[in-house]
């Protein structure tokens, strides 16, 4: 049966706040979180950017829940610092952490003062990461010659058994290319036909372990507070890339936002003030074989999406089942419209 996580975004919401709300979601019943790793936020109006890593700490230390982060190591994050990371935290909390590792984007990775590669090279610059990564947590002293330079690296503190090192993806070409490596694959909500195709294209080329999903939605207790929470907070993550790739700060990200209208925030975002219909899609979700999803209620307050959905909805989606067409999926953005 399809499990319910909590996603913790950091761009939105203040370390200290964030870390109520992810102790708040699993005395409601969320069984996991998720967060993102960002230097800087999508938009001036979400206003956050914590360090991850230092929240995961003490996020992991205060809950019982399983988490993961969505990281790019290689310009940013050396890979053996990457490595040493992963492995503390997935030895102080054995079995309850893993990490997704992506390419990048500008937004983050710019303020190194290094060069912006082309796609192909942050690709290319991943798979080398992973393979330090990996090997770094095999117990290996590691030296590397690439796009990534590591010399005489070696870990002195591992975990009994290495993390999961899952691939974040959102189009099939990249779903068929991580199979090589991930231990799982984590996707956001596309169109039905896209999430198949991204499925069968990473179980095809050999792609193992759970899949996960990220749903983005915004509730309230009106239709018009959701549509203009989304609008408010999400507007200026409706870009697809190459732009969200290569765009460099937040004021950047709210003058391409100034663009966006309602309707394309809700392809991005499921919007309701109706618990039923995020039920009814999110089952819909579960029922094309996502082992997790991650719901992202897409506003800054959180506490009364958290006590809402814990108390009405999380109860009905984990008791019953999804069924292959059942309920209409959920409106879902094209592959380029949002990102983890």
């Amino acid at each position: 049966m399809t499990r319910y996580g909590f996603h913790a975004s950091h761009e939105q919401v203040s370390p200290r706040d964030l870390l109520r709300d992810v102790q708040h979601a699993e005395a409601a019943g969320f069984e996991m979180a998720m967060c993102s790793d960002h230097f800087s936020p999508w938009s001036v109006r979400q206003g956050h950017s914590g360090y991850t890593w230092a929240w995961l700490g003490a996020a992991l230390a205060t809950t019982n829940l399983t988490m993961g982060c969505v990281s790019a190591p290689g310009q940013r994050y050396h890979p053996a610092v990457a490595a040493q990371k992963i492995a503390t935290l997935s030895q102080m909390f054995e079995g309850r952490f893993w990490v997704a590792l992506g390419s990048g984007e500008a937004s983050n990775e710019h303020i190194t003062g290094d060069g912006w590669p082309r796609k192909e090279l942050r690709d290319q610059r991943l798979d080398e990461c992973v393979d330090v990564i990996r090997r770094l947590l095999a117990g290996e002293e590691v030296s590397h010659d690439g796009l990534v330079t590591v010399d005489r690296a070696k870990l002195w503190d591992l975990p009994e058994q290495p993390p999961r090192l899952i691939a974040p993806v959102v189009s099939v070409e990249s779903a068929a290319r991580v199979a090589a490596w991930a231990d799982g694959l984590i996707t956001i909500v596309q169109p039905e036909e896209t999430l198949t195709r991204v499925v069968d294209a990473y179980r095809g080329a050999g792609g193992r372990g759970q899949l996960s999903l990220q749903v983005h939605l915004s509730w309230a207790e009106s239709e018009r507070e959701a549509e203009a929470i989304a609008v408010d907070q999400w507007r200026s993550n409706v870009i697809g890339p190459p732009v969200a790739w290569d765009t460099e700060t937040a004021e950047a990200f709210d003058a391409i936002g100034q663009q966006v209208g309602v309707d394309a925030v809700r392809d991005a975002v499921q919007v309701s003030a109706d618990l039923g219909e995020h039920r009814d899609r999110l089952r819909r979700l579960a029922s094309l074989g996502f082992d997790d999803i991650y719901l992202h209620h897409v506003g800054q307050e959180q506490s009364a999406f958290i006590d809402t959905f814990g108390a009405e909805l999380l109860p009905q989606l984990t008791t019953q089942p999804a069924t292959p067409g059942g309920a209409e999926p959920a409106a879902a953005p094209p592959a380029s419209a949002t990102r983890l």
